[in-house]
Protein backbone atom coordinates (compact mmCIF):
# COMPACT_ATOMS: atom_id res chain seq x y z
CA UNK A 1 0.00 0.00 0.00
CA UNK A 2 1.46 3.21 -1.09
CA UNK A 3 0.50 5.76 1.65
CA UNK A 4 0.71 9.48 1.40
CA UNK A 5 4.63 10.64 0.73
CA UNK A 6 6.90 12.95 1.52
CA UNK A 7 8.77 15.19 -0.92
CA UNK A 8 12.97 15.45 -0.44
CA UNK A 9 12.90 19.44 0.09
CA UNK A 10 14.33 20.59 3.61
CA UNK A 11 10.49 21.18 4.67
CA UNK A 12 8.56 18.01 4.13
CA UNK A 13 5.55 18.54 2.12
CA UNK A 14 2.62 15.49 2.16
CA UNK A 15 0.74 15.04 -0.80
CA UNK A 16 -2.38 13.21 -0.81
CA UNK A 17 -2.29 9.83 -2.69
CA UNK A 18 -4.44 9.22 -5.73
CA UNK A 19 -5.97 5.87 -6.86
CA UNK A 20 -8.58 4.25 -8.75
CA UNK A 21 -11.09 1.07 -7.72
CA UNK A 22 -11.95 -1.85 -10.64
CA UNK A 23 -14.23 -4.35 -10.56
CA UNK A 24 -13.82 -8.08 -12.26
CA UNK A 25 -15.67 -8.22 -15.76
CA UNK A 26 -18.13 -11.10 -16.15
CA UNK A 27 -17.16 -12.11 -19.95
CA UNK A 28 -14.60 -11.38 -22.42
CA UNK A 29 -15.58 -8.70 -23.78
CA UNK A 30 -15.90 -6.81 -20.64
CA UNK A 31 -11.80 -7.80 -19.55
CA UNK A 32 -10.96 -6.01 -22.50
CA UNK A 33 -12.48 -3.18 -22.17
CA UNK A 34 -11.22 -3.55 -18.40
CA UNK A 35 -8.08 -3.05 -19.58
CA UNK A 36 -8.41 -0.27 -22.03
CA UNK A 37 -9.35 1.47 -18.99
CA UNK A 38 -6.47 0.28 -17.47
CA UNK A 39 -4.14 1.75 -19.84
CA UNK A 40 -6.17 5.11 -20.19
CA UNK A 41 -6.13 5.47 -16.52
CA UNK A 42 -2.32 4.21 -16.33
CA UNK A 43 -1.18 7.74 -17.85
CA UNK A 44 -2.50 9.23 -14.41
CA UNK A 45 0.58 6.83 -12.40
CA UNK A 46 -1.88 5.94 -9.54
CA UNK A 47 -0.30 5.37 -6.35
CA UNK A 48 -2.63 2.12 -6.41
CA UNK A 49 -5.42 -0.10 -8.18
CA UNK A 50 -7.91 -1.91 -5.93
CA UNK A 51 -9.65 -4.87 -7.19
CA UNK A 52 -13.19 -5.86 -5.67
CA UNK A 53 -15.38 -8.69 -5.26
CA UNK A 54 -18.52 -8.88 -6.86
CA UNK A 55 -21.80 -8.99 -4.87
CA UNK A 56 -22.23 -11.65 -2.29
CA UNK A 57 -18.56 -13.07 -3.50
CA UNK A 58 -19.29 -13.50 -6.74
CA UNK A 59 -16.58 -12.85 -8.38
CA UNK A 60 -13.89 -14.19 -5.74
CA UNK A 61 -11.88 -16.25 -7.94
CA UNK A 62 -12.00 -13.67 -11.06
CA UNK A 63 -10.73 -10.84 -8.97
CA UNK A 64 -8.11 -12.61 -7.58
CA UNK A 65 -6.94 -13.31 -11.18
CA UNK A 66 -7.23 -10.03 -12.37
CA UNK A 67 -5.53 -8.61 -9.37
CA UNK A 68 -2.52 -10.85 -10.06
CA UNK A 69 -2.74 -9.99 -13.77
CA UNK A 70 -2.66 -6.50 -12.98
CA UNK A 71 0.40 -6.44 -10.92
CA UNK A 72 2.18 -8.42 -13.64
CA UNK A 73 1.46 -6.15 -16.41
CA UNK A 74 1.87 -2.52 -14.56
CA UNK A 75 3.99 -2.98 -11.65
CA UNK A 76 1.53 -0.78 -10.07
CA UNK A 77 0.50 -1.59 -6.19
CA UNK A 78 -2.57 -3.88 -6.00
CA UNK A 79 -4.76 -3.86 -3.54
CA UNK A 80 -6.93 -6.91 -3.40
CA UNK A 81 -10.38 -6.81 -1.82
CA UNK A 82 -10.93 -9.80 0.76
CA UNK A 83 -14.40 -10.72 2.14
CA UNK A 84 -16.04 -13.06 4.87
CA UNK A 85 -18.95 -14.09 2.08
CA UNK A 86 -18.37 -17.73 0.76
CA UNK A 87 -15.30 -18.47 2.07
CA UNK A 88 -13.96 -20.95 4.90
CA UNK A 89 -11.05 -19.98 6.88
CA UNK A 90 -8.97 -22.20 5.24
CA UNK A 91 -9.95 -20.83 1.79
CA UNK A 92 -9.17 -17.44 3.41
CA UNK A 93 -5.63 -18.40 3.83
CA UNK A 94 -5.22 -19.96 0.68
CA UNK A 95 -6.20 -16.60 -1.16
CA UNK A 96 -3.77 -14.32 1.12
CA UNK A 97 -0.84 -17.20 0.24
CA UNK A 98 -2.42 -16.94 -3.80
CA UNK A 99 -1.66 -12.78 -3.15
CA UNK A 100 1.29 -13.33 -1.76
CA UNK A 101 2.80 -15.46 -4.56
CA UNK A 102 1.24 -12.86 -6.59
CA UNK A 103 3.52 -9.79 -4.83
CA UNK A 104 0.36 -8.31 -3.57
CA UNK A 105 0.92 -7.00 -0.50
CA UNK A 106 -2.08 -4.70 0.21
CA UNK A 107 -5.73 -5.86 1.20
CA UNK A 108 -9.38 -4.47 1.89
CA UNK A 109 -10.73 -6.59 4.71
CA UNK A 110 -14.25 -6.29 4.37
CA UNK A 111 -17.01 -8.30 5.57
CA UNK A 112 -18.52 -8.13 2.31
CA UNK A 113 -22.60 -7.95 1.27
CA UNK A 114 -24.94 -10.87 1.28
CA UNK A 115 -26.42 -12.20 -1.91
CA UNK A 116 -29.43 -10.02 -1.58
CA UNK A 117 -27.05 -6.48 -1.11
CA UNK A 118 -26.26 -4.38 1.90
CA UNK A 119 -29.67 -4.60 3.66
CA UNK A 120 -30.27 -8.92 3.27
CA UNK A 121 -29.98 -10.71 6.16
CA UNK A 122 -26.42 -12.21 6.94
CA UNK A 123 -25.49 -15.35 6.84
CA UNK A 124 -22.39 -17.48 7.91
CA UNK A 125 -20.06 -19.71 5.59
CA UNK A 126 -19.50 -22.81 7.93
CA UNK A 127 -16.25 -22.07 9.01
CA UNK A 128 -16.04 -19.03 8.06
CA UNK A 129 -16.01 -15.21 9.31
CA UNK A 130 -18.71 -12.90 10.25
CA UNK A 131 -16.62 -9.72 10.69
CA UNK A 132 -14.06 -7.84 9.03
CA UNK A 133 -12.07 -7.41 11.89
CA UNK A 134 -11.66 -11.17 11.94
CA UNK A 135 -9.84 -10.68 8.42
CA UNK A 136 -7.29 -8.46 9.89
CA UNK A 137 -6.56 -10.33 12.03
CA UNK A 138 -6.26 -13.27 10.28
CA UNK A 139 -4.13 -11.32 7.54
CA UNK A 140 -2.06 -9.70 10.03
CA UNK A 141 -1.19 -13.91 11.44
CA UNK A 142 -0.29 -14.59 8.03
CA UNK A 143 2.18 -11.35 7.99
CA UNK A 144 3.72 -9.52 5.03
CA UNK A 145 0.46 -7.80 4.46
CA UNK A 146 -0.32 -3.81 4.73
CA UNK A 147 -4.55 -4.45 5.47
CA UNK A 148 -7.07 -1.68 4.79
CA UNK A 149 -11.01 -1.62 6.04
CA UNK A 150 -13.80 0.36 4.68
CA UNK A 151 -15.42 3.45 6.32
CA UNK A 152 -18.55 4.82 6.34
CA UNK A 153 -19.08 8.65 6.39
CA UNK A 154 -22.81 8.43 6.14
CA UNK A 155 -23.08 5.17 8.39
CA UNK A 156 -22.63 1.57 7.79
CA UNK A 157 -25.86 -0.78 6.23
CA UNK A 158 -25.52 -3.12 9.32
CA UNK A 159 -25.22 -0.69 11.86
CA UNK A 160 -28.51 1.24 11.77
CA UNK A 161 -27.32 4.19 11.93
CA UNK A 162 -24.98 3.79 14.97
CA UNK A 163 -22.52 6.56 14.69
CA UNK A 164 -20.75 5.65 17.63
CA UNK A 165 -20.87 1.72 16.62
CA UNK A 166 -19.12 2.70 13.17
CA UNK A 167 -16.16 4.23 15.03
CA UNK A 168 -15.61 1.73 18.25
CA UNK A 169 -15.15 -0.78 14.96
CA UNK A 170 -12.86 1.14 13.06
CA UNK A 171 -11.05 1.47 16.05
CA UNK A 172 -11.16 -2.05 16.71
CA UNK A 173 -9.83 -2.59 13.23
CA UNK A 174 -7.10 -0.25 13.73
CA UNK A 175 -5.67 -2.14 16.96
CA UNK A 176 -5.81 -5.23 15.44
CA UNK A 177 -3.24 -3.88 13.07
CA UNK A 178 -5.45 -2.35 10.43
CA UNK A 179 -2.94 0.63 8.29
CA UNK A 180 -5.52 2.58 6.73
CA UNK A 181 -9.23 3.16 5.64
CA UNK A 182 -10.82 3.97 2.28
CA UNK A 183 -14.55 5.13 2.78
CA UNK A 184 -18.09 4.25 0.87
CA UNK A 185 -18.32 6.71 -1.92
CA UNK A 186 -20.26 10.25 -0.31
CA UNK A 187 -21.43 13.44 -1.29
CA UNK A 188 -21.03 15.86 2.26
CA UNK A 189 -17.65 17.11 3.12
CA UNK A 190 -19.03 17.31 7.09
CA UNK A 191 -19.64 13.43 6.68
CA UNK A 192 -15.95 13.25 6.30
CA UNK A 193 -14.64 15.54 8.78
CA UNK A 194 -17.26 14.23 11.39
CA UNK A 195 -15.50 10.40 10.75
CA UNK A 196 -11.95 11.78 10.85
CA UNK A 197 -12.92 13.88 13.90
CA UNK A 198 -14.20 11.19 15.65
CA UNK A 199 -11.70 8.80 14.93
CA UNK A 200 -8.58 11.51 15.97
CA UNK A 201 -10.50 12.26 19.11
CA UNK A 202 -10.25 8.78 20.32
CA UNK A 203 -6.31 8.88 19.62
CA UNK A 204 -6.57 7.53 15.74
CA UNK A 205 -3.99 7.81 13.57
CA UNK A 206 -5.31 5.80 10.84
CA UNK A 207 -5.59 7.28 7.51
CA UNK A 208 -9.00 7.66 6.09
CA UNK A 209 -8.84 7.75 2.24
CA UNK A 210 -11.84 9.51 0.54
CA UNK A 211 -13.73 7.46 -1.68
CA UNK A 212 -14.97 9.32 -4.67
CA UNK A 213 -17.96 7.98 -7.59
CA UNK A 214 -17.92 10.30 -10.29
CA UNK A 215 -21.49 10.55 -11.16
CA UNK A 216 -22.18 9.10 -14.81
CA UNK A 217 -25.49 7.54 -14.77
CA UNK A 218 -28.60 8.18 -12.56
CA UNK A 219 -30.04 5.07 -11.83
CA UNK A 220 -26.91 3.52 -11.02
CA UNK A 221 -26.50 5.69 -8.59
CA UNK A 222 -29.56 6.06 -6.82
CA UNK A 223 -29.37 2.43 -6.66
CA UNK A 224 -25.80 2.03 -5.13
CA UNK A 225 -27.12 4.68 -3.02
CA UNK A 226 -29.66 2.95 -1.64
CA UNK A 227 -27.92 -0.09 -1.27
CA UNK A 228 -25.24 1.60 1.01
CA UNK A 229 -27.17 4.06 2.69
CA UNK A 230 -25.41 6.70 0.72
CA UNK A 231 -27.01 10.06 1.43
CA UNK A 232 -28.06 12.30 -1.35
CA UNK A 233 -27.96 15.88 -0.90
CA UNK A 234 -31.13 17.74 -2.31
CA UNK A 235 -29.26 20.00 -4.92
CA UNK A 236 -28.05 16.75 -6.30
CA UNK A 237 -31.67 15.59 -6.29
CA UNK A 238 -32.54 18.99 -8.49
CA UNK A 239 -29.52 18.67 -10.70
CA UNK A 240 -31.11 14.91 -11.87
CA UNK A 241 -34.73 16.06 -12.21
CA UNK A 242 -32.98 19.43 -14.48
CA UNK A 243 -31.34 17.26 -16.75
CA UNK A 244 -33.02 14.02 -16.49
CA UNK A 245 -33.63 13.79 -20.65
CA UNK A 246 -29.75 14.49 -21.14
CA UNK A 247 -26.74 12.11 -20.15
CA UNK A 248 -24.63 14.44 -21.62
CA UNK A 249 -25.24 16.95 -19.43
CA UNK A 250 -25.62 14.35 -16.21
CA UNK A 251 -21.88 13.15 -17.28
CA UNK A 252 -20.80 16.89 -17.14
CA UNK A 253 -22.66 17.56 -13.72
CA UNK A 254 -21.11 14.51 -12.50
CA UNK A 255 -17.52 15.80 -12.92
CA UNK A 256 -18.20 19.31 -11.63
CA UNK A 257 -19.83 17.80 -8.58
CA UNK A 258 -16.65 15.17 -7.85
CA UNK A 259 -13.81 17.62 -8.93
CA UNK A 260 -15.51 20.14 -6.07
CA UNK A 261 -15.63 17.62 -3.70
CA UNK A 262 -12.47 16.04 -3.90
CA UNK A 263 -10.72 19.89 -3.88
CA UNK A 264 -13.03 19.99 -0.30
CA UNK A 265 -11.44 17.11 0.91
CA UNK A 266 -7.94 18.06 0.14
CA UNK A 267 -8.47 21.17 1.69
CA UNK A 268 -9.45 19.79 4.95
CA UNK A 269 -6.40 17.22 4.61
CA UNK A 270 -7.75 14.47 3.04
CA UNK A 271 -4.69 11.79 3.26
CA UNK A 272 -5.63 9.76 -0.71
CA UNK A 273 -8.60 10.29 -3.11
CA UNK A 274 -9.82 7.16 -4.22
CA UNK A 275 -12.45 7.17 -8.02
CA UNK A 276 -14.62 4.19 -8.00
CA UNK A 277 -14.21 4.46 -11.82
CA UNK A 278 -17.06 1.49 -12.47
CA UNK A 279 -14.27 0.12 -14.72
CA UNK A 280 -14.49 3.47 -17.51
CA UNK A 281 -11.76 6.00 -18.00
CA UNK A 282 -13.29 9.26 -19.36
CA UNK A 283 -14.84 10.66 -15.62
CA UNK A 284 -11.86 9.78 -14.11
CA UNK A 285 -9.64 11.64 -16.37
CA UNK A 286 -11.48 14.58 -16.42
CA UNK A 287 -11.47 15.24 -12.72
CA UNK A 288 -7.83 14.19 -12.50
CA UNK A 289 -7.68 17.12 -15.29
CA UNK A 290 -9.46 19.14 -13.37
CA UNK A 291 -7.63 18.65 -10.26
CA UNK A 292 -3.82 18.87 -11.66
CA UNK A 293 -3.21 15.27 -11.56
CA UNK A 294 -2.49 14.42 -15.24
CA UNK A 295 0.52 17.26 -14.48
CA UNK A 296 1.73 15.88 -11.90
CA UNK A 297 5.54 14.43 -12.01
CA UNK A 298 4.94 11.98 -8.93
CA UNK A 299 8.77 10.74 -9.60
CA UNK A 300 9.70 14.17 -8.11
CA UNK A 301 8.17 13.40 -4.80
CA UNK A 302 9.46 9.85 -3.98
Amino acid sequence: MVTPVESRDEAPVKRATFSIELFPPKDGEGESKLWQTVEALKSLHPDFVSVTYGAGGSTRDRTIRIAEEFTARTGVSTVAHLTCVGSTREELVEILKHYKLAGINSILALRGDPTGGPSAPWITTPGGFDHASQLVELAMSEGGFDVGVAAFPDGHPASGGNFDLDIETLLRKEELGAKFATTQFFFEVSAYERLVGALAARGSSLPVIAGILPITNIKQLTRMSELNGTALPEKLVAAFERYSDDQEEIRNYGVEVATKLSEDLLKVGAPGLHFYTMNTATATLRIAKNLGLDKLDKSELQ
